[in-house]
Parts: C-alpha cells; sequence; structure tokens
C-alpha cells in the first residue's frame, strides 16, 4: 500500500491534473492519515542518520490542492481555511490548553502537552513533550520525546524547499525561551539550548569548551549546552560581531537526566 500510494503522488506531482481523479485524492488522504498517527514521518532515523522522506513532503503541499477553503468552528473561534484540526486529543492522551492548535495530519504522541501554541501539518511531536505558551512547531519538524520547548521558541518549517531537511530535536532536549531553529539544524540528544539563540544552516556553532575551538555546522552535539555568543568577522569597513552560538559545557551523562538539566540550569544560571 505504501509503494502504491507512493507512486501515485509521485505521478501527480509531475502532473497536476491527475488530482482531480478519486485514486490520486484517496492516495494523498491516506497518506495525510497515517501522517496524522504516526505511522509515517517526513524524516525518521536510520541508524546513525536522519533520512528524509522527501514524497511525503509533496504530499503535503499536494493535500492544499485538493482542499478546499472552508469554516471551522472551535467552540467560540471560527477560522477559515482548508486544512483540518486535530481532534482526537482525548483519545491519544493529549493535553491542549485553549486555544493551543494543532492541524490534522501533525503526530502528536502519548502524554503531549501544548499551552497555547501551533503545531503545524507534517509535524511530528513524541511522547511526554511539553510546548509552552506561544511556540510555534513548523511544518516537517521533528520532536522527539520528552523534549522541554519553552514559551515563544519558533521551529521552523521546511516544506517549500523539498531538498531541505526539517529541523530535528532529538529526545530530552531542552528549548529555552525565544529561540529560533531553522533550516534544517539538527539537536541531538539530551542538548539544552539557551535562551534566545538563533540557529540557522549558517549559524557558526563552536565548543569552546577546550584548549582551541572547534566548529560544527547545523548540528548541536549530544548533551551539549549552547547560549548564545559572537564572534568577530571582518569586512572592508571594519571588523564586526556576528551572531554565532557557544558551547561552553556538557551534561552528564551519569546522572538522572531530569536532575542533571536541574544542575546545568543551576550552575549557567544567568547565561541559559
Amino acid at each position: 500500500m505504501t509503494t502504491d500510494s507512493k507512486r501515485l503522488i509521485e505521478d501527480a506531482w509531475e502532473d497536476r491534473q491527475l488530482l482531480e481523479y478519486k485514486e490520486y485524492q484517496d492516495a494523498i488522504e491516506m497518506t495525510i492519515l497515517k501522517l496524522d498517527r504516526g505511522q509515517f514521518r517526513v524524516a525518521e532515523p536510520i541508524g546513525n542518520r536522519w533520512h528524509v522522506n522527501e514524497w511525503l513532503k509533496k504530499t503535503l503541499i499536494l493535500y492544499a490542492h485538493i482542499r478546499k477553503m472552508v469554516l471551522i468552528d472551535a467552540g467560540p473561534f471560527v477560522f477559515h481555511d482548508k486544512m483540518k484540526l486535530k481532534t482526537d486529543f482525548k483519545e491519544t492522551d493529549v493535553r491542549v490548553v485553549s486555544p493551543a492548535i494543532a492541524r490534522y495530519g501533525a503526530f502528536l504522541g502519548k502524554g503531549v502537552i501544548i499551552m497555547p501554541s501551533y503545531v503545524n501539518i507534517g509535524a511530528f511531536v513524541d511522547a511526554g513533550t511539553m510546548i509552552e505558551s506561544w511556540s510555534t512547531i513548523g511544518s516537517c519538524a521533528q520532536i522527539g520525546k520528552s523534549v522541554h520547548i519553552s514559551g515563544g521558541v519558533t521551529i521552523g518549517s521546511a516544506l517549500y524547499n523539498l531538498k531541505e531537511s526539517p529541523v530535528i530535536i532529538e529526545d530530552h532536549c531542552f528549548i529555552s525561551p525565544r529561540c529560533i531553529i531553522n533550516e534544517g539544524v539538527q539537536i541531538e540528544t539530551e542538548a539544552i539550548i539557551g535562551a534566545n539563540l538563533v540557529l540557522t544552516a549558517s549559524t557558526k556553532i563552536i565548543d569552546v569548551t577546550g584548549q582551541t575551538p572547534v566548529e560544527y555546522k547545523s548540528v548541536i552535539p549530544a548533551r551539549s549546552i549552547v547560549i548564545a555568543g559572537s564572534v568577530t568577522q571582518k569586512f572592508p569597513s571594519g571588523d564586526y560581531q556576528l551572531p554565532c552560538a557557544l558551547i561552553i559545557g556538557k551534561r552528564k551523562e551519569s546522572t538522572d537526566k531530569k536532575l542533571s538539566l536541574n544542575d546545568a540550569l543551576t550552575q549557567y544560571k544567568g547565561l541559559l
């Protein structure tokens, strides 16, 4: 069934006139249903790397083409949109605090809590994760188990550039308030990201814990404690400071995750 759906969706991607036929519409609808249930993921870990399923990104775009604008009533709220909203929160043991919004086609694992925030279609949020107020989880983003997304965090979308990897935040990470994470940045397990940090594909990520700096690109290594910093860049008109990310320490492997998080937040109080 997966092979058949993938073939139909790839054909419709090349020839949009095929979207007029029920067979192709049904393939798209069934694929979105499986994304909603977490049976499909736009990106998934295979061995030691993450694999992006580009055909699922195509499905999300095609889904918008076959949907019609409708009025959606949600208590006192009224929306006018093509996309349905998720409604199975009780069955999946997800807590959603009004006026939080999660679109149908996004997966929320058991025990997820979303305060007034927004989760877009195609996102995957695994079990036990907390998303605090006014945060946005963009389309295709992959959020692991027991992650804490603090208030005002923006996790960018990777939908319309098919070659762009989604943002990936692995299990047990802590993302501090007002961070912006975009352009396929991967944050490995148990990392702590300090407040107001902007991470993109071009952000310099520098480990300053050793005698010499070590630079990373688009990835925060596991258990890293990271804060916003600056680096000097030479320009024709002079030297200027550009934002960067500084790895200033590591969470301990030997301690309980919650305890090590509390220890790290205490140790680096004022920086995070």
